[in-house]
């Protein structure tokens, strides 16, 4: 694993959002984490969030975990400098902290300074060192929301000789769907440990506006500003897209606005270059001091304010989904009930976006049919709310697995108090 050492170097030099907490990663624990776990005796319960959407959907879950179970420490792990800085607000910076390179020498002294109890993975994070190491630290291990998508499904079926030993440590595997069930079933997780608990992020609570959405809710009414785009988690092959189409919407709506928000935070620059190209009139929002705004973009050049910003919508683009990227979440905009438009890559969101288009809330387009498809819906007033109202109620209509989740993890920790596991030998490769 040590060969490796030098790729994780080149993505932090490559991407930003692997910037911060590089002590951490090397396995320095931060001191708040032993003070705070030192008041709980009866252990530590460790939650892994990759990024900001594994963050939002085990935000509820955390909330009832510690609830249900105040005598466990419950400490939060993300992978990206994004997830971290979502993570500090929700969680508290005392419980926060960038997840270990997947080294023992990182890996072990987290697990001997929190000693868990239980550890718990969102979505699939199969890492093979943490995940024998830490079953050798006898922490029962779990994976939430787990899931394999249709773009990755092909590697996981040609490594799946490595993935059924891995599986083997973990005790517990809550997918989404059936489909997921079955995936994870095929390339070795025993039939006995799977079990389908639904969709965390359909519980999600969104976190309490910041006090600049209030803000910008006024500065759009004091300059009679609509109606109003919010673009999130876009990516370069889409904005020029996004910002051409926003042209045509000025002709026939001289005070619109248009909200952007990139995807990735080392992007922030690029985007404002483009804006100052195009020749559009456009404000940044970490400078933005209050001045009304009209007839222009904003760029959200700040992290964890997003979800938020959707309540400002009219009518909502959800990124990464014109481009082959995938897609991202569209629950956020659905939650606050307003109209979504998505590419038609989407294949990390399958299930979702299937479920929705299949109850008319949401549309998927194409680059070329998008700008129409815009028009439309910030012409008709009707069309739009009703997409609106259909989106919330559809994402209304499947809570409950958190509840499903936490019952699993309870029988889970209850299994451990009763019949401890047997640690296994922790071989350094």
């Amino acid at each position: 694993m040590l060969l490796s050492l030098p790729y994780w170097f080149f993505q932090m030099l490559r991407h930003g959002k692997y910037h911060g907490g590089l002590t951490e990663r090397l396995g320095k624990v931060p001191p708040r984490l032993s003070e705070v776990s030192a008041h709980k005796p009866a252990g530590t319960i460790w939650v892994h969030a990759v990024s900001v959407g594994e963050v939002l959907a085990v935000g509820g879950l955390v909330e009832e975990i510690r609830r249900r179970l105040p005598e466990q420490k419950v400490v939060v792990s993300t992978t990206t400098d994004t997830g971290q800085v979502l993570a500090r607000k929700r969680f508290g910076e005392a419980n926060v902290f960038y997840f270990p390179m997947d080294f023992a020498f990182a890996i072990r002294p987290y697990l001997a300074r929190l000693r868990p109890s239980l550890i718990v993975l969102a979505e699939t994070e199969f890492w093979p060192n943490f995940l024998r190491l830490a079953r050798a630290s006898g922490a029962r291990i779990a994976v939430v929301n787990a899931r394999i998508s249709d773009r990755s499904w092909p590697n996981y079926r040609r490594f799946r000789w490595a993935l059924q030993r891995m599986l083997s440590n973990v005790g517990l595997l809550l997918a989404q769907t059936e489909q997921d069930s079955e995936r994870l079933q095929s390339i070795g997780a025993a039939p006995e440990r799977v079990r389908v608990t639904g969709n965390l992020k359909f519980d999600m609570t969104l976190p309490a506006p910041p006090p600049v959405v209030e803000s910008l809710r006024r500065s759009l009414h004091q300059a009679g500003a609509g109606p109003v785009l919010v673009c999130g988690s876009t990516v370069d092959d889409e904005e020029p897209l996004l910002l051409k189409a926003f042209e045509n919407i000025l002709v026939a709506h001289p005070h619109a606005v248009m909200i952007l928000a990139p995807r990735h935070p080392e992007r922030f620059d690029a985007v404002a270059s483009l804006l100052d190209r195009m020749g559009t009139r456009w404000w940044r929002r970490s400078s933005w001091d209050g001045e009304p705004i009209a007839a222009g973009v904003l760029l959200v050049d700040t992290i964890g304010e997003l979800a938020a910003l959707y309540a400002l919508a009219d009518v909502a683009f959800v990124g990464g989904s014109l481009a082959p990227r995938g897609g991202h979440n569209i629950l956020e905009p659905a939650q606050h009930g307003v109209a979504i438009v998505v590419g038609n890559h989407t294949e990390n969101f399958r299930d979702i976006v299937g479920l929705f288009q299949s109850r008319d809330a949401v549309r998927v387009v194409g680059p070329a049919e998008l700008p129409l498809t815009l028009m439309e819906l910030l012409a008709n007033d009707s069309e739009r709310s009703a997409l609106g109202r259909r989106a919330r109620e559809t994402a209304q209509s499947q809570t409950g697995a958190t509840l499903c989740t936490i019952k699993a993890l309870e029988e889970l920790i209850a299994a451990a108090q009763t019949q401890p596991p047997s640690p296994q030998p922790a071989h350094t490769h």
